[in-house]
């Protein structure tokens, strides 16, 4: 890993950190970090460059970015982890490289972790209404429901943008963000408080993601996947519920 860091003020720590994933957005990413940098007067950005070709880092360097470089593609999430490992910020906000999100639409993330929440969400499902509903966003309804928060619907930490709070990032651990929706359920699971908190509509900011064949599909499901297995070796095989309505004596097998 390289680093190269912008000028910071000596002395000082900063109250929110925002964390950026970018591969190959040179043309894009002094725009994300404009915006990132205004969410808050006390601000650090940490772009994390993976596999870059061309000269993100360097542009993120000279708009004033913590550029963390890595010479092979880390992946969004693993991006992610790292980035908070090293962020110094009470308040850590997420987003990503490929897409310019106007800082008043990062700002509610910001305040709602400052008011309090741990985990804030991105309040946005996906096209629910299109049929079949796409398997990714049946998995987030899905993760939600077996951990008792149906009230969250489809927002997830899969999405950006979204923030917690230090406390979050000490319980759950940095290594356990590269895996986002076992970190949602670490979270639940841990009592923290979680919530959707303003809606971003990603898929209109970045349609590259949803036309057409999606690449990431399979890894966003293995994801799920793998939490919900995690949630089954902290509840148990019934995932905590209970066999009150099971009515296998009923059943009758006819040869």
């Amino acid at each position: 890993m390289k680093s190269l860091k912008a000028a910071e003020p000596s002395g000082t720590f900063p109250e929110v950190s925002v964390i950026i994933p970018a591969m190959n957005e040179s043309s894009r990413i002094a725009s994300v970090i404009r915006e990132a940098r205004a969410v808050h007067h006390n601000t650090e950005v940490i772009v994390l460059a993976n596999g870059c070709s061309d000269n993100t880092a360097e542009v993120a360097k000279a708009a004033g970015a913590i550029t963390l470089c890595f010479p092979e593609p880390l992946g969004h999430d693993v991006g992610r982890s790292i980035g908070a490992r090293e962020a110094c910020g009470n308040i850590l906000l997420f987003i990503d490289g490929d897409m310019v999100i106007h800082a008043r639409d990062l700002r509610p993330y910001v305040r709602a972790v400052a008011g309090g929440i741990d985990v804030a969400l991105n309040d946005y499902t996906g096209p629910i209404h299109r049929k079949p509903v796409h398997r990714v966003i049946l998995a987030k309804y899905a993760l939600n429901a077996m951990l008792g928060r149906r009230d969250l619907k489809g927002a997830s930490m899969t999405a950006v943008p979204h923030a917690i709070s230090r406390k979050a990032l000490e319980v759950i651990r940095s290594e356990m963000l590269s895996v986002p929706p076992k970190a949602q359920a670490a979270a639940i699971e841990a009592g923290l408080t979680v919530k959707a908190v303003h809606k971003v509509e990603v898929g209109k900011l970045n349609p590259r993601r949803v036309r057409g064949y999606d690449p990431l599909e399979a890894l966003v499901l293995g994801d799920h996947l793998e939490a919900l297995s995690w949630v089954i070796t902290q509840r148990g095989l019934r995932g905590g519920f209970q066999d009150e309505e099971d009515r296998r004596g009923r059943i009758e097998v006819k040869l």
